[in-house]
């Protein structure tokens, strides 16, 4: 009965013709094995595809998510402050695996991708600047300085349009992490491929 199955799938036949599971931009999966999706809107002049066929060849796994905690409250290593990354030793989620060791974010494909952090500062009468970078250059940054407070966050998100292999991280630009950084999260994932 597999081999019939299996048959019968290689031949076209067996497919489930759902119709929420076929799009443009979804690959449509038959036993989790098929990498190749023709384009419902293959472009007129076949050179202006990327195949003569007007065939778009996509990952079967899209999938891309991480996120990070800082499950302790030590403070900044010696190599964290002369780098001044934030690191984070915990990671809850890391589906694609592409949140390094060295809390860098290395984006797999072309797309939007989704990024929000939470960086707490405590028990410190100075304010902090985290920046999110992008290869190297500051995108969006958040503040947090309150006086009065024992723990504050500095946090922010944003959407990003990134190309393969773009590296994403935090900075502490400005203040310190003296007394740690304890619940400090970091998260991202891929809105759609492009």
């Amino acid at each position: 009965e597999d081999g019939a199955r299996e048959e019968g799938v290689s031949r076209g036949r067996g497919a489930r013709a759902d119709p929420l599971s076929q799009n443009d931009t979804e690959p449509i999966v038959l036993e989790g094995k098929c990498l190749v999706v023709c384009d419902s809107n293959p472009a007129a002049d076949w050179r202006a595809s990327n195949s003569p066929l007007g065939i778009s060849v996509r990952a079967a796994n899209s999938k891309v998510a991480f996120s990070v905690v800082r499950s302790n409250n030590h403070e900044p290593s010696e190599m964290s402050n002369k780098t001044r990354i934030i690191y984070f030793d915990q990671v809850l989620v890391n589906i694609g695996n592409f949140f390094t060791f060295e809390s860098v974010f290395l984006s797999p494909r072309k797309g939007v991708y989704s990024f929000n952090f939470h960086v707490i500062k405590v028990y410190q009468s100075q304010t902090i600047q985290v920046n999110l970078m992008l290869n190297g250059r500051p995108v969006i940054s958040a503040f947090a300085g309150d006086k009065d407070v024992t723990r504050e966050a500095a946090t922010n998100g944003v959407l990003l349009y990134l190309e393969k292999e773009d590296k994403v991280y935090l900075k502490l630009e400005k203040g310190n992490l003296v007394g740690g950084w304890q619940y400090s999260t970091f998260s991202g994932f891929l809105v759609f491929p492009l």
